[in-house]
């Protein structure tokens, strides 16, 4: 999935964390009395390697082309360590158009996103008026908010233009 640029208003800001994302999943496996092994480990750092949204098929296309022979991951390996990775708090899953599509949530701003429904691209932004109204909601319903994630649907600008764009008889094709 694609992101568009957003304004510098509501852009991200970088978040400091005491581990690297890696040693934050060994200890969260350790307390559950599981270990790191080779596919987690691939997983992880591929996962963590870069940031965009992903679903758990076209990781595993990913991982698919980059590790072929005995270090390859398997698809129920990627399945269960991407639920292990959301328990763990290092990835957020969301459900956008249907399906589930991850990102990452460890040493990742709180924010929310605009998704095209059209393209499928999917843009990050933070709102402080955003999470002063939620808090005052929540104030006022003596609620206690522990997070929460805002997806607004509609259509990119980019499917906007091409949307208006004249018809040519060669489109009738």
């Amino acid at each position: 999935m694609s992101q568009s640029p957003i304004s510098e208003s509501y852009a991200l800001t970088s978040v400091d964390v005491a581990l690297p994302p890696m040693e934050r999943f060994e200890e969260y496996l350790q307390a559950k009395g599981k270990r790191i092994t080779q596919p987690r480990r691939i997983l992880v750092e591929h996962v963590f390697s870069k940031h965009e949204h992903f679903d758990a098929d076209a990781l595993i296309e990913e991982l698919a082309q980059r590790d072929a022979g005995p270090k390859r991951v398997s698809r129920p390996t990627v399945y269960r360590t991407l639920n292990e990775l959301v328990e763990a708090g290092l990835l957020r899953k969301m459900d956008i158009g249907g399906r589930a599509v991850y990102e990452h949530d460890y040493g990742y701003p709180d924010h929310d996103h605009l998704y095209c429904t059209q393209c499928g691209d999917l843009s990050e932004f933070h709102s402080e008026e955003l999470v002063r109204l939620r808090d005052a909601v929540a104030r006022e319903q003596g609620f206690r908010v522990t997070g929460h994630k805002f997806i607004v649907n509609g259509t990119c600008l980019d499917c906007q233009r091409k949307s208006r764009r004249q018809k040519r008889k060669v489109d009738l094709i």
